[in-house]
């Protein structure tokens, strides 16, 4: 194997780096993100664990019980979804298919985040529900919802488009 082949730029980002080497680099940036995903779900899980052993809860209306229901599940649902790519490396580690672990981890990253999304939405949903009772909340929550959706999305997407649409 030549020196050239060995450090081509198989990414297309200018990098040299082997296929290893890229795999290598994009598991620790992703774990990195995880990170901050993971502590952010299981916090926000955690604590609507604690919420049905309240004696408020027994007292709640019916939808707001409901809604408290979807949130926990999409909160177990997405800290499965950001938790799954370390079980996936483990699980895989040492086969030598990294380049496809981190695909997949990548994938479910990206489910956790939508999943934290909608449970974050919930959430304040209820919360804001409960507080006031006011016909402002599906707007305010609505607000926010579309703040996530601008940060977590459009931001990012917008900036890859303007900025790799000449490469």
């Amino acid at each position: 194997m030549s020196q050239d082949s060995h450090t081509k730029d198989s990414s297309g980002d200018g990098r040299s780096e082997t296929p290893d080497e890229q795999a290598d680099r994009q598991w620790q940036e992703l774990i990195q993100e995880i990170r901050v995903a993971q502590t952010g779900v299981q916090i926000l899980f955690g604590f609507l664990l604690t919420v049905v052993f309240t004696p408020y809860f027994q007292g709640m209306e019916t939808p707001d019980k409901t809604i408290y229901i979807v949130t926990v599940v999409l909160g177990a649902l997405a800290t499965g979804a950001l938790i799954a790519p370390v079980a996936f490396h483990r699980i895989v580690s040492g086969r030598r298919i990294k380049p496809e672990a981190v695909q997949w981890a990548s994938r479910l990253t990206f489910i956790g985040i939508v999943l934290l999304l909608a449970t974050c939405t919930a959430a304040l949903l209820l919360v804001l529900r409960v507080a006031t009772h006011d016909a402002l909340v599906p707007w305010l929550v609505a607000g926010v919802l579309s703040w996530y959706l601008g940060c977590w999305f459009g931001l990012p997407l917008w900036a890859r488009a303007r900025h790799t649409s000449q490469r």
